[in-house]
């Protein structure tokens, strides 16, 4: 299995330093490094990285500019969102970019990790904190399409999931119980090929299911 590559543009060096140390404990290699949105532009078509983690804060070209620049390019890499902030407007904005993972930098680094290989594996990442916003403001924009492999029970409880409600709240809300929510989980994660329950709202959401 060949190593991930990661390119890290973040305008702090101390925060820089602190995300190189945490990528190269979990054996990622990191092939660069850049201080602003331009250089970070730069490093990123130069060398080609699996993922980017891009600061949204960046001078010159900010992380959304940054990650609209790339996307225009159609770059491969996928891209990690890093923020300090969970402001609504931000996250949309980056989704609406085309990024493929936001996550906080009050979070642990193993949630950074998780992100990078997520987004890596081609699946969508968002930090729990702030997916439940995300997904009912997605919810709220799209229709079922038709060629959902959910069955309509399976549907219902992706849609709480999305609204970020646990599974023993669902249990309650349906009237069934917390095994039964369970087992209905384990089906949508294996039919949406997804890791975690909000893992599959997020591939959900994006393919018009719920």
């Amino acid at each position: 299995m060949s190593t991930l590559r990661v390119a890290v543009v973040e305008d702090h060096a101390l925060t820089r330093v602190g995300l190189c140390a945490t990528l190269a404990a979990a054996g990622i290699e990191v092939v660069g490094e850049a201080g602003d949105g331009t250089a970070g532009r730069e490093l990123i078509l130069r060398e080609s990285p699996d993922v980017a983690v891009i600061d949204i804060g960046l001078p010159g070209l900010d992380g959304i500019e940054l990650t609209e620049s790339l996307r225009a390019t159609q770059s491969p890499t996928r891209i990690v969102i890093l923020t300090m902030v969970d402001e609504e407007a931000d996250v949309l904005a980056a989704l609406a970019a085309g990024a493929d993972a936001y996550c906080l930098k009050s979070g642990a680094p193993e949630r950074l990790v998780e992100a990078i290989r997520t987004a890596a594996d081609g699946g969508a990442y968002f930090d729990p904190r702030i997916a439940h916003i995300v997904l009912r403001q997605f919810t709220s924009d799209r229709g079922k399409r038709a060629g959902s492999p959910l069955s309509p029970r399976e549907t219902e409880i992706l849609r709480l999931i999305a609204d970020g409600v646990g599974n023993a709240e669902i249990a309650e809300r349906l009237l069934v119980s917390l095994g039964t929510v369970k087992s209905h989980i384990r089906d949508i994660l294996i039919k949406l090929s997804a890791s975690d329950r909000t893992q599959a709202a997020v591939i959900a959401l994006r393919r018009g299911f719920i």
